[in-house]
């Protein structure tokens, strides 16, 4: 719909919404640029206070896959009239546990009545205006590496259902509550400070720990990244649709290499298919031919609208940086490779 409106013409906009990208960019100064996303949605999981940890991971995403450090947060609150305000409370006890992981500071927020509950953040933060990673420059040659399982779309559902078992339960809230903050200090080169949780304190309470190395200047980023973005609600081939596109190029993704939650496949093979799955499978399925063998349910899970997803990263050092995130505890995988622009735009091979 913005796209039909008239277009503002402002030269300090870097990354606008006309880019399809994880989040807008606006020069402030010659070295320094804000980064600016909002998102909120409605529970997924039963539990306030996770359901706020999970809105908040998904919100400061956008984020991290800009190349950005999140500076500022506002929440965004609708809640029923009648509904126990302790209820609330969890919800906002939730993300700001996560925000304050990340570093990035609560400064208020606007709450309406609703007969629905939802819940999120605007989220800003900066990013030097040479080292945006965008959705924009993937180039022929390069690996794809995304660093999170799919599934937790298909879970939920299930979860919603009364069907999920404690186990893929488990395993998407482990997943979705997981910031992309690390994996995005490992590709810029940085750490920035967090908060730890530490033993014996209560949901909300931190141990202040600063694991702050020294800023490497922004040239000496150890991994080239030619493009990236966060796998959330238009699933995996809908955001790496976005991503070729941008990049005038085409793709492949081998479904074997695919990392999935425990669960998954048990879900869709139940029928748990969420709204947004056959949503993101009828607007970006005309671009993808399949090889012969690749199994039905894997098909499925391909646009499965994640919930703070894994990023996505398009670069030519793909064996050195998924060894690098996975020496840092991410479990990153090389799923694909990115292909001269052709009339096959995404392939998906066995």
């Amino acid at each position: 719909m913005l796209g039909k409106l008239a277009r503002q013409h402002d030269p300090n906009v870097l990354v606008g919404f006309d880019h399809a990208d994880d989040a807008g960019v606006y020069l402030i100064a010659p070295d320094q640029a804000l980064v600016q996303t909002v998102d909120f949605f409605t529970p997924v999981v039963d539990d306030p206070y996770t359901f706020g940890q999970i809105a908040a991971t998904n919100a400061l995403s956008d984020v991290y896959a800009m190349g950005g450090k999140p500076l500022t947060s506002l929440a965004l609150v609708c809640f029923p009239d009648k509904a126990d305000l302790a209820i609330l409370e969890r919800i906002l006890a939730g993300g700001l546990s996560k925000m304050i992981e990340a570093g990035c500071t609560v400064i208020g927020g606007h709450s309406i009545r609703d007969e629905e509950t939802k819940f999120g953040y605007s989220v800003t933060g900066v990013v030097h205006p040479k080292k945006i990673l965008a959705n924009a420059g993937a180039k022929p040659g390069d690996s794809l590496v995304f660093t999170k399982a799919l599934g937790t779309g298909v879970i939920s559902t299930a979860i919603k259902k009364g069907k999920a078992e404690p186990a893929w339960i488990d395993a998407a809230i482990s997943s979705m509550t997981t910031l992309n903050k690390r994996a995005a200090e490992v590709i810029v080169g940085a750490s920035i400070a967090t908060a730890h949780v530490g033993p014996g304190l209560r949901p909300g309470q931190v141990e202040q720990r600063s694991t702050a190395a020294p800023q490497q200047p922004v040239s000496g980023r150890p991994f080239t990244v030619n493009a990236m973005t966060d796998v959330t609600g238009f699933g995996l081939i809908g955001h790496a649709r976005e991503m070729l596109l941008a990049s005038n190029v085409s793709i492949c993704i081998s479904a074997a290499k695919v990392p999935l939650l425990s669960g998954a496949l048990e879900c869709v093979r139940a029928g748990y298919i969420p709204g947004g799955l056959k949503n993101n499978r009828d607007f970006a399925e005309c671009l993808v031919e399949y090889d012969d063998g690749v199994a039905e349910d894997v098909k499925a899970l391909l646009f499965d609208p994640q919930t703070a997803g894994g990023l996505l990263i398009s670069t030519p050092d793909g064996l050195s940086l998924t060894k690098a995130l996975r020496d840092a505890g991410i479990a990153a995988v090389e799923i694909g490779q990115v292909l001269p622009q052709s009339k096959r735009r995404i392939r998906v091979s066995r």
